[in-house]
């Protein structure tokens, strides 16, 4: 049978995507994959590294703070619906998946007007405008959060939680935080404190940290910052004046599963991703939302769990010198991090990948005996 999986933009949207690919491949052993993103995209490379076939859409995000930039945008999105036409038509899948990001709209539009199954997966608590237009004639909705009939049709609807890198997950649970420590090369005696604004980088967090660094050390936490790609230059040099073992700053996180048993508290965005990560490992966080993501999801994110006491929720407008005074207020209360890890770690959902794999394959082989 013939999958194609659509979506990404960022690591929240392509890691879930893999993952799903990944256990329909353990389900369906002579199952076909094509993935579709977007051109120039992070997963143009990432699907390829995992091992799977990837083409290309010229589409594009609509902007909000320039209206004029939006005719190009437009062309692209027509460019990418022929685009999505044809793709659709040669490779002939059994089933289209959409898991979030500027390509998932025209593939699964272009299958639901030929009939073919289309499955939705949304990662946020706030559903996407592409993703509620989708829904009408989706076959399947997996979502991660309780209450999503609010945006889609309820008997479509299965609760399925998001899928996550397994080896990171895994990894954090079968190893203790002394040990994770000392394979990043942090001492044992102080709290380690870990900043992460995503592949490409947060600026507020990044400013932040470059403000109240020093406030941070000074009240005994080691720091562990990633300042993403686009900032890993203008901050990397604050590192210098302190010992090894007290900061590391670095452009990326390859051994999340490192991160999440060491760190006794993780500063981090509010991606759908993250999360799920911080849900399945019961880590202790600090959730300060991005602005800049439509509908404003990463908040709703972040109040899902802010709310049940599973989390610290900062605003990123009101972060920046106040970042110091909330980690180590947070350092100092043990019970309070104590109850955040146990409230998150009730909130995760184990084997999303597999409960969709499962309905994929079910509905690929609907579509192939009829």
């Amino acid at each position: 049978m013939k999958y194609m999986i659509s979506g990404g933009g960022t690591g929240g949207h392509i890691f879930p995507a893999i993952a799903i690919a990944d256990a329909i491949s353990r389900l369906d052993s002579e199952a076909e994959f094509l993935f579709v993103g977007a051109m120039g995209r992070m997963e143009m490379e990432r699907v390829p590294a995992a091992g799977y076939k990837i083409v290309g859409l010229p589409v594009a995000g609509f902007s909000r703070s320039n209206m004029l930039a939006n005719f190009g945008v437009v062309v692209k999105l027509v460019k990418s619906m022929l685009k999505a036409r044809s793709v659709v038509s040669t490779f002939r899948p059994d089933i289209a998946i959409g898991v979030g990001g500027y390509a998932s709209g025209p593939v699964l539009k272009e299958a639901q007007r030929r009939g073919i199954p289309t499955l939705i997966q949304e990662q946020n608590s706030y559903a996407g405008v592409t993703n509620k237009l989708l829904a009408k004639k989706a076959s399947c909705i997996c979502v991660a959060y309780d209450g999503m009939d609010r945006f889609f049709p309820a008997d479509r609807i299965t609760v399925t939680g998001n899928p996550l890198r397994k080896k990171g997950v895994e990894g954090a649970k079968a190893i203790s935080r002394d040990e994770a420590k000392r394979r990043l090369g942090f001492s044992l005696d102080r709290k380690l404190i870990a900043v992460t604004g995503g592949s490409l980088g947060a600026r507020t967090l990044n400013r932040s940290m470059a403000v109240d660094l020093d406030k941070i050390i000074s009240a005994g936490s080691n720091v562990l910052w990633q300042t993403g790609r686009f900032y890993i230059g203008e901050y990397r040099h604050l590192a210098d004046k302190y010992p090894d073992e007290r900061v590391k700053i670095v452009e990326f996180l390859d051994h999340m599963d490192l991160v999440y048993a060491a760190a006794d508290l993780i500063v981090a965005r509010a991606g759908a991703s993250t999360i799920s990560e911080i849900q399945a490992t019961g880590a202790t966080a600090l959730l300060v939302p991005s602005p800049n993501v439509a509908e404003d999801h990463q908040t709703h994110n972040a109040m899902a769990l802010a709310s049940r006491g599973a989390a610290a929720m900062e605003p990123d407008a009101s972060l920046e010198g106040r970042l110091g005074m909330i980690v180590n207020d947070l350092i100092g209360d043990s019970a309070r991090l104590e109850s955040m890890g146990a409230a998150a770690a009730a909130m995760g959902l184990a084997d999303s990948d597999n409960r969709i794999a499962e309905l994929a394959v079910g509905l690929a082989r609907d579509c192939k005996t009829t």
